[in-house]
């Protein structure tokens, strides 16, 4: 407040010299800047979040009157990511960070926290493979070099100083992880001492025991995954601090933990299930990641070939479960939402389930396609774009704002056994309502009985088809080729043909059902007739 108050601004170059560092090859970027030559003219089109908009020449800052493309796309280009895409040209490369440091001090995202953070290991992984800093380079291009170091050493000291103890999560596990990356880079103490503390810290406190990541999103896990690898491909492949084999150490066990998580969270299509705040195509995908691992020498056992018919797998303190059968694997949502102190990334999906018949997705979870505080992103985290219950229309948990939860579900479960889950939730309390739902799993069927107790026990049932399917109901049944969805006890059951998110600020129809019952609803799923 007091800096604010009295103007301070920091010093946006840092006079500091910097080496290239050793690295095993890294998983690449996808493509999201496209150059094009139009009348001897560059033209750049940047694509994120599935929005391309022209921006030329190219610079970190968007214009106010751009509001269509949103703050994520606006730190996305900040992130600088295409500087790591298969395709970049070196020169081309070098011209952007160039004009970036320029533009700078006229683009506050840019100098915000978590885009310095991202950033500064895209610059630092850049700079190494193009090897900036070898021989042979003329007067100029040492000036233009040793001046993008002392820019990105000051950005270092802005992060540094603004560390997002506000926000916690992966927003302070990637300031940890980029710091990490300039001290190596800058060979910094001040540095290592912070990314060390850091990394010990919040690695223990963000890390499950079953190794899921505690925002308890397979995309964000995903993302936090790479970046371990990333700094683990750092430390193993470059000398710079007393006490780093301790500390690369810790690294490696907890990327062996998430990986265990992931590949037991990953269906066997290779598609992550888009629980909580989840879109496809951002995050590399988990064959990507265990290639990566492997080069690393960084090792988890493989999930599929390891399922025995109707067990429930190792992701029981994220409050999942996977239940595999003859021809379907099952993930279930019984836990609370988390984590407690900053569920910005969680829905009000208590009681969600997803389901794969044959190798392809059957019911889905809707995912998201966008954190603009609005009502699509409400809708989108709300309990009836989940394969659960609401009750008078209301959400399990309250979602509100964009990143907000309050009254949390509490969940009980009230008994497990190798093929059946029974639990029960509180979300609805406010109206005197308790949620109790149970699986049954068979080699081919699965049973999903759900009861309502107390002063308001009618409720809607919503299940969420793939988009690739064409369901058609007859009778009680609905019918997916030789899939048979039937109900008992329902009171109506509507097919509805909707929009589904099919990743940021894009959608595809779809059907879903919205099933009324009073008190109990039984539903049966067979896999195969």
């Amino acid at each position: 407040m007091w800096r604010k108050a009295s103007g301070f601004t920091y010093p946006l170059s840092i006079a500091k010299k910097a080496k290239p560092l050793k690295f095993t090859p890294w998983i690449d970027k996808v493509t999201s800047l496209e150059i094009t030559s139009s009348n001897n003219e560059k033209k750049y089109s940047f694509t994120f979040l599935n929005i391309t908009k022209e921006i030329s020449p190219p610079t970190g800052g968007v214009s106010q009157r751009d509001e269509e493309v949103g703050k994520l796309w606006a730190y996305n280009l900040n992130y600088m990511d295409y500087l790591l895409q298969a395709n970049m040209d070196v020169q081309i490369g070098n011209q952007l960070i160039k004009r970036f440091v320029n533009d700078l001090p006229q683009n506050p995202t840019g100098l915000e926290p978590y885009p310095i953070a991202l950033r500064g290991i895209n610059w630092i992984k850049f700079f190494s493979r193009t090897s900036l800093r070898g021989g042979g380079t003329t007067t100029r291009q040492s000036l233009a070099i040793n001046s993008i170091a002392s820019s990105l050493y000051a950005q270092y000291h802005i992060l540094l100083d603004n560390l997002e103890y506000h926000l916690m999560g992966n927003h302070l596990l990637e300031d940890a992880f980029s710091i990490l990356f300039g001290a190596f880079y800058f060979k910094e103490q001040r540095f290592w001492v912070t990314a060390k503390k850091l990394l010990t810290q919040e690695l223990k406190e963000q890390l499950l025991d079953d190794g899921a990541h505690f925002e308890l999103s397979p995309m964000y896990h995903q993302i936090l995954l790479d970046r371990l690898l990333d700094c683990i491909n750092l430390m193993q492949n470059n000398r710079c601090f007393e006490e780093q084999d301790k500390l690369l150490a810790q690294l490696k066990q907890k990327a062996e933990q998430m990986l265990t998580w992931l590949n037991t969270i990953t269906l066997s299509d290779g598609r992550i299930p888009l629980l909580n705040d989840s879109a496809p195509g951002i995050a590399p995908t988990t064959a990507q990641l265990n290639e990566y691992a492997a080069r690393l020498v960084v090792s988890a056992p493989s999930k599929a070939t390891n399922y025995s018919a109707l067990t429930s797998g190792s992701l029981s303190t994220s409050g999942y479960r996977r239940f595999d059968g003859a021809n379907y694997e099952c993930i279930l949502d019984i836990g609370s939402v988390g984590p407690s102190y900053q569920p910005g990334h969680a829905h009000a999906d208590t009681f969600n389930f997803i389901l794969n018949v044959n190798h392809q997705p059957f019911l889905i979870d809707t995912g998201i396609s966008t954190y603009e505080s609005n009502a699509i992103r409400l809708k989108e985290r709300g309990t009836a774009a989940h394969n659960t219950v609401t009750v008078n229309g209301r959400n399990s948990s309250r979602v509100w704002s964009s990143f907000r939860v309050a009254q949390r579900a509490n969940v009980e479960i009230i008994k497990e056994e190798k093929n059946r889950v029974t639990a029960a939730h509180d979300g609805f309390r406010s109206i005197g309502t308790s949620h109790q739902r149970s699986w049954l799993f068979n080699e081919q069927t699965i049973k999903v009985e759900d009861v309502l107790t107390g002063s308001q026990t009618k409720g809607t049932a919503y299940f969420h088809f793939s988009p690739a399917l064409n369901p058609t109901k007859k009778n009680n049944e609905i019918w997916i080729n030789d899939i048979c969805v039937s109900f008992e006890r329902a009171e109506t059951i509507s097919l509805i043909k909707a929009q589904l998110p099919n990743g940021y600020n894009q959608s595809v129809d779809y059907y879903k059902l919205e099933i009324a019952f009073q008190h109990k609803l039984t539903t049966i799923i067979t896999t195969k007739v």
